[in-house]
């Protein structure tokens, strides 16, 4: 039986994926921040086990290790899914840089954390038996197409896309692969947790507050209309089990409009559609 760990799996992908996995026979640890979570996806799957992991929390994330560890009895461990990660909209210039830290110390520096913590299970511990596993680093869109008022979060996704590289480049001597999955718009909780913690209030008496509330009613629309989780969590399973994985997988609904163009475009072009879109220049003087 295949073994994965998933952070960030109390809802969204990594919830969805935690599901899809366990019933298509692997061994899922599913990584939650409350017990209260861990229950809920334990009902909805008894052979889901569930660990109680920040990835903030070193402590905590070195008890999950061990627990796997334990679980595996010196065998390697098959995936690793870095999912767990906050998005909190704000324009960057006056943005508080408590959130914007906020953002790298779950996004950046847990996944960093989990992923440091997990390799010798993965495989830097050679003597380890079975197949090396893989990291499977949850990226966006915005990994690789920086937007208005999400600027801390693209950043760490930027940060993620270059990490999850660098690994890749690194662990051939262990047969340890790294591989981004940077999914576009998806039916998750995430962006309404954003907008319900009322991050966007203190923008209200800025010159920013008319095109924040334009991008925020846009988020919330390209959420219901954005991908299924389910189709995500197929993708991961992809990247988890392909002979010849893909370094980066794509799954963006309207692909070519959203992503491809986008990023064939001079810069220049799409700050134009950005700025029109979201009314960003202000009146002219």
């Amino acid at each position: 039986m295949k073994t994965v760990v998933i952070t960030g799996a109390s809802t969204g992908i990594g919830r969805v994926t935690a599901e899809h996995l366990a019933t298509r026979g692997w061994r899922v640890f599913a990584c939650v921040r409350k017990p209260e979570d861990g229950a809920d996806l334990q009902a909805a799957n008894a052979t889901i086990e569930t660990l109680l992991v920040d990835v903030t929390d070193s402590d905590q994330v070195s008890a999950a290790v061990a627990a796997v560890d334990t679980a595996l009895a010196g065998a390697k461990l098959d995936g690793l899914i870095n999912n767990a990660g906050i998005a909190i909209m704000g324009p960057l210039p006056i943005q508080d840089l408590k959130t914007v830290r906020a953002h790298f110390d779950v996004n950046v520096f847990g996944l960093l954390t989990a992923t440091q913590a997990f390799l010798p299970l993965l495989g830097t511990d050679t003597e380890r038996t079975g197949k090396p596993g893989r990291i499977i680093n949850i990226s966006s869109l915005g990994g690789q197409l920086a937007s208005p008022f999400l600027g801390a979060y693209t950043a760490t996704k930027h940060a993620v896309e270059s990490i999850t590289d660098s690994f890749r480049r690194e662990l051939p001597m262990f047969g340890i692969d790294a591989i981004s999955v940077g999914p576009g718009a998806v039916r998750t909780p995430i962006w309404d947790k954003a907008d319900e913690s009322g991050q966007t209030h203190p923008y209200n008496d800025t010159p920013w507050a008319h095109s924040i509330g334009l991008f925020s009613r846009t988020m919330v629309d390209s959420g219901r209309d954005g991908l299924r989780p389910e189709t995500v969590a197929r993708v991961i399973e992809k990247a988890l089990t392909a002979k010849k994985p893909k370094a980066r997988y794509n799954p963006v609904r309207n692909k070519f409009f959203l992503f491809t163009l986008p990023l064939l475009a001079p810069k220049r072009a799409v700050d134009r559609v950005f700025w029109k879109r979201f009314e960003l220049l202000g009146e002219k003087k």
